[in-house]
């Protein structure tokens, strides 16, 4: 039981770091360089990007992250296990912003520029670009606070366990 507890929580603070590393770089790099471009530019970009990261290996980071947390908090329920409990649950919280984000806010426009259609590049530039960014940014800051407090989580399992 104890390597399940502890490859769990190593899992749920690898997959959370991979996904707050995505958002994160969205924020401070892959958004700002399209923003310095022209409209049919960011559109385009975006469209392919969108398409292009339903895979395999984001979906085992983006859902593994939750899985793996959740995973970790109920392995860490027991009697003399629970120094790491606040820490996973508030990582989980965390998280759970980044996944309400991303299902009302970021995902849904997402959508809308896909069906967007090319007539009019900028009315769907201006439609998507500045809420998607903001919501992403809290995205970005959920997410990292969760890789942090799940990280945290992994120092306080391992000072109980000696």
């Amino acid at each position: 039981m104890g390597f399940l507890r502890t490859a769990s929580l190593f899992a749920a603070t690898l997959t959370t770091g991979l996904t707050a590393g995505l958002f994160t770089a969205f924020a401070y790099a892959v958004m700002p360089g399209l923003a310095r471009t022209d409209d049919r530019t960011l559109v385009l970009a975006m469209r392919r990007i969108n398409e292009s990261i339903l895979n395999g290996w984001f979906a085992f980071c983006f859902g593994g992250a939750l899985v793996f947390t959740l995973l970790a908090a109920g392995l860490h329920l027991g009697d003399g296990q629970r120094a790491a409990l606040p820490w996973i649950v508030a990582g989980l919280v965390s998280y759970l912003v980044v996944l309400g984000l991303t299902a009302v806010v970021n995902v849904p426009l997402n959508n809308a520029l896909a069906r967007a259609g090319d007539a009019d590049p900028a009315a769907a530039r201006a439609g998507f670009e500045r809420r998607w960014v903001r919501a992403n940014v809290v995205r970005a800051v959920a997410s990292t606070a969760a890789f942090g407090l799940l990280a945290w989580a992994f120092v306080e399992a391992g000072r109980q366990s000696h």
